[in-house]
């Protein structure tokens, strides 16, 4: 099984693992380029010694709070050697494929030891958890949605806390995996939190007398899980809710990154569907399709449910499951791509904290495994002969279906799943980081302290200069950056406000808008240099994988125009400050 969740990442990652340096995901550069950077920053913070979770080095000299980024501090540091060696691209890559081989094979490992009886449904619920379209469509770039793997035991150990001989042990054991969550995915981490305690509550208001039974041993667990969360998060919740640079709710439309109601049945970009014809655009984009299971899956999740509901656990499993989906979408109904007047639940926790941090869609990243914990349970009552709803768990069930309806439900099974059978990560072509950079050949140029501008800067859209900082060592600090910090209202938006140069060549490498450059610019443009303590301005020639490569002699023109005739050296422009 290990060697097969292996092979199914291989084959999501192929197209990237042909040239990791040279390709890029094709639908989601920003994001790459932005993991890459928190790879390549903890691998730099755990050789120096520096903060983790707070730098100046990105967004100089304001700083950047990584806290309320994804900091990836756990995989990071653990990924530092080949951060170090072979560079963050490597690094990036080696993580996504990681995420997708462990995560199934992690669900596969508690699905076939604590709840299924057949191994092949524990294979199908683990393969379901790694290859679900959600999965493969964070795939694209998102390593902190693709890191999964700690989330079924996670789940595990919640709902066997009050079992545990020693529940504070288990709870402490507990306390640690969450706090390693954490470190690869806060927002994940809520989610998992969330999902945990409705499971809970819907089971204890099912089973009244065994959850006042389980109440001690499971509260003792869960106050030493607390413990360690708190011993462990505390300096990481400080910067999230009261430290620098933090923001409250998000600056994104919520509305927007909802999940559609079509889209539960709709198939996703990459299946083997699409090549069909059976793909509509539902999603604000590629690697947002979060749900997409496909009509026929759907009907067969809803049908598992409706079977299995007098199993034990079933209906509080289900209900987590219903819960989530109407979490996803969001505030307001959509359907169809058309935005309805009808309100939903979402709006009444909107205000809320942490669920105004959030982007609705991603709920239902918990939809996944409980559908994949209710097609593996149906599975195993007909892998093992036994009728739907008419045993307890644990014990022998009746003589069984007749071999003919085994068959039909294996049918459906892949009449359900063929469909969504998934499509590789797309890849396209990325230049590599100029020369003067990764030679260190720009020591020559710069002094401590001084901070190397990019041209454009660095953005979630245009990300060549942070990837330039990572390839340097961050060995010089730039101004902007693709990060989550404060706007002007204090909710959260993506870089810094963005100063009047830093603007003028923005526009100029997205729009293509040629500015008329007067001594007024000249003199803001001084200005601005002096807020960033720089000491050298960059232009590269760009190329393949840069939007604003087209747009490269106009940037040429603007610089020349703003700070004079420049330098040619190695493979780019240069200006020296000061």
């Amino acid at each position: 099984m290990a060697l097969v969740c292996l092979a199914g990442a291989l084959y999501l990652t192929g197209a990237l693992w042909l040239d990791p340096y040279h390709r890029v995901v094709a639908h989601n550069q920003g994001d790459q380029a932005l993991f890459e950077w928190l790879l390549g920053y903890q691998a730099y913070a755990a050789a120096h010694l520096h903060d983790p979770l707070w730098t100046t080095l990105l967004n100089a000299p304001v700083g950047v709070n990584l806290a309320v980024n994804t900091s990836m501090i756990a995989v990071g540091t653990v990924m530092a050697p080949v951060t170090l060696t072979l560079g963050a691209p490597v690094a990036f890559l080696a993580v996504l494929t990681a995420n997708l081989a462990l995560t199934p094979y992690a669900w596969y490992h508690v699905l076939s030891r604590h709840v299924t009886r057949t191994r092949a449904a524990a294979v199908l619920g683990g393969l379901f958890t790694g290859l679900a379209p959600g999965m493969v469509s964070h795939g694209n770039g998102h390593l902190n949605f693709t890191g999964q793997f700690l989330v079924p035991l996670i789940a595990w150990r919640v709902v066997s806390l009050h079992t545990a001989a020693r529940p504070l042990r288990a709870g402490a054991v507990l306390g640690l995996l969450v706090a390693l969550e954490f470190s690869i995915g806060a927002e994940m981490a809520f989610f998992v939190a969330l999902a945990c305690a409705v499971f809970v509550g819907l089971w204890a208001l099912w089973h009244r007398a065994d959850a006042r039974t389980a109440a001690p041993a499971f509260l003792r667990g869960l106050a030493a899980t607390a413990a360690v969360c708190l011993v462990l998060l505390a300096y990481p919740l400080y910067l999230q809710f009261a430290g620098p640079q933090r923001y409250h709710g998000i600056g994104f439309e919520q509305r927007v990154h909802s999940e559609d109601l079509a889209a539960f049945g709709a198939f996703p970009y990459l299946s083997v569907a699409r090549l069909a014809g059976g793909w509509t655009k539902l999603a604000p984009n590629l690697t947002e399709e979060t749900t997409f299971f496909g009509p026929l899956l759907l009907v067969l999740i809803v049908a598992c449910a409706v079977l299995l509901w007098r199993r034990r656990g079933v209906p509080a499993l289900a209900l987590t499951g219903l819960f989530f989906a109407v979490l996803a979408l969001g505030p307001w109904l959509h359907v169809g791509n058309w935005r309805t007047p009808v309100p939903l639940p979402y709006r009444l926790l909107a205000p809320l904290p942490v669920f105004d941090s959030a982007l609705p869609a991603r709920f239902a990243l918990i939809v996944i495994p409980v559908a994949a914990i209710l097609l593996a349970l149906l599975l195993d009552r007909v892998l093992a002969g036994q009728a739907a709803g008419t045993a307890a768990p644990g014990r022998a069930g009746p003589a069984g279906w007749p071999g003919r309806y085994r068959r039909r439900w294996l049918a459906g099974y892949a009449l359900a799943l063929v469909p969504l059978l998934p499509l590789p990560v797309p890849a396209a072509p990325r230049q590599p980081v100029p020369v003067f950079v990764s030679s260190g050949h720009w020591r020559h140029y710069l002094h401590s302290g001084q901070t190397l501008v990019p041209v454009p800067p660095a953005s979630d859209l245009l990300p060549d200069g942070q990837r330039w900082q990572v390839a340097g060592r961050f060995g010089f600090a730039i101004p902007a950056g693709f990060f989550l910090g404060p706007g002007p209202d204090g909710r959260s938006q993506i870089g810094p406000d963005p100063r009047p140069t830093a603007e003028l060549f923005t526009d100029a490498a997205r729009f293509g808008a040629v500015p008329l450059v007067t001594d007024a610019d000249r003199a803001q443009a001084r200005a601005d240099l002096g807020y960033w303590h720089a000491g050298l301005v960059v232009l590269s020639d760009g190329g393949a994988g840069s939007s604003w490569t087209a747009r490269q002699p106009l940037l040429l023109s603007i610089a020349t125009q703003l700070f004079g005739a420049p330098e040619r050296v190695d493979d780019v422009w240069l200006w020296r400050v000061g």
